[in-house]
């Protein structure tokens, strides 16, 4: 309705009465909800902020507002009182909720207290330096200034972007294809094709210039060691150009969704030749069940007349008819090269029928494709 998590309400920290922004009701007027939420989230995260500095003057070590949409997950903290250096850990959900969990210190900080805390007293807790609201003052400030420098540093932002998309961070999220199949017969058919053959070969050689793990099924979400996203770029930054050039295309592959447009926009743009790519096997006849449809694909590989002398026959017989034009077999001539009409740049189908999802796409994207018209400059038309 609103774009993005609606957010009620009710779990605004401030007055709502005060709030300036607009509200909108549901059609029953039961509950009511932020319209604006970039205007919700000012508001609510000043209260945040305003609530930590009340915390922390009351003498708590420190408060910890996490990231947006952050999980407190009990067994990552242990119980520490505020006289011991307990913290305050604030999570904020997607939907606006707060909630301030008081008393914890991470279960990593409690070891090494632990180590440390052999027959000495525990140190008294010291107050950071910055507080939440200078932090965030400065943080803010410096990432203007660097991204700002992004601008005139495309190699390194290239590198950063990469990093980010193998690796993944509060603000990127990307999914590996995960190429799913109805059967296993269709998996084994895509797992053994020369395409898959070609790509995995690229991804072996990404994986080793990475140094990632070579057993790793994928360069996307690879990346095993420390300091994450930094981590990686620390690596890309050692390569040369053309190396993380060689990056770009199995990552982009690994994360390019099947049944897309997009699919289609580049198998017509790069020009993609699925005779070089696609073989035929045991799998397509089978999955030809409609009779009309395998009519006209036995009449495009066996010829209009031997589909039509057998256009009475059983989808069965019609299929052995296909099988063997393509195998060469039970006395008919080899048909070599045959490519479904499905297959090609752009597509196409047998039937008027319709309800065919890449022609249907193909045919969505091909304004996209055709050449740009380029006006006449003013001067060349006044000329004219």
């Amino acid at each position: 309705m609103f774009g993005g998590s609606v957010i009620a309400t009710k779990v605004a920290m401030f007055d709502v009465a005060d709030y300036t922004g607009e509200i909108v009701s549901d059609l029953f007027g039961e509950d009511s909800y932020f319209a604006d939420s970039e205007a919700f989230w000012t508001t609510q995260m000043a209260e945040v902020e305003k609530q930590a500095d009340f915390y922390r003057d009351s003498g708590w070590t420190d408060v910890i507002i996490m990231a947006r949409g952050a999980y407190f997950d009990s067994w990552d903290y242990e119980r520490c009182p505020k006289k011991k250096g307990g913290k305050i850990f604030v999570t904020i959900s997607h939907r606006g909720e707060v909630a301030f969990h008081e008393g914890y210190i991470t279960t990593k900080e409690a070891r090494q207290r632990a180590k440390g805390a052999a027959g000495a007293d525990t140190p008294k807790p010291v107050r950071p330096e910055v507080s939440a609201a200078l932090g965030s003052y400065v943080d803010l400030h410096r990432h203007a200034a660097v991204r700002a420098s992004l601008l005139s540093d495309t190699g390194v932002a290239l590198r950063m972007m990469v990093a980010h998309a193998i690796v993944g961070s509060p603000l990127w999220r990307v999914d590996v294809e995960k190429q799913r199949a109805v059967s296993d017969a269709i998996t084994e058919s895509v797992e053994v094709s020369a395409s898959e053959a070609a790509f995995d070969t690229k991804r072996r050689e990404v994986l080793a210039l990475l140094g990632f793990d070579p057993e790793a099924p994928t360069v996307t979400g690879g990346y095993d060691g420390d300091h994450g996203v930094a981590g990686l770029f620390a690596r890309l930054a050692a390569l040369s150009d053309e190396a993380v050039m060689r990056i770009l295309p199995v990552v982009m592959g690994e994360t390019l969704a099947v049944g897309s447009a997009e699919v289609d926009y580049l198998g017509e743009l790069i020009g993609t030749d699925m005779r070089t790519c696609w073989q035929d096997d045991a799998v397509l006849p089978e999955l030809i069940r409609d009779k009309q449809l395998l009519g006209a694909v036995v009449a495009e590989v066996a010829g209009a007349d031997v589909a039509e002398a057998n256009a009475g026959a059983t989808t069965k017989v019609q299929r052995g008819i296909l099988v063997d034009c393509l195998s060469g077999s039970n006395g008919r001539a080899q048909v070599n090269g045959w490519l479904p009409k499905w297959f090609a740049f752009p597509p196409s189908g047998y039937t008027a029928r319709g309800g065919i999802g890449c022609v249907e796409r193909s045919e969505r994207i091909a304004p996209l494709l055709a050449p740009a018209q380029v006006e006449d400059e003013p001067e060349m038309r006044e000329a004219a």
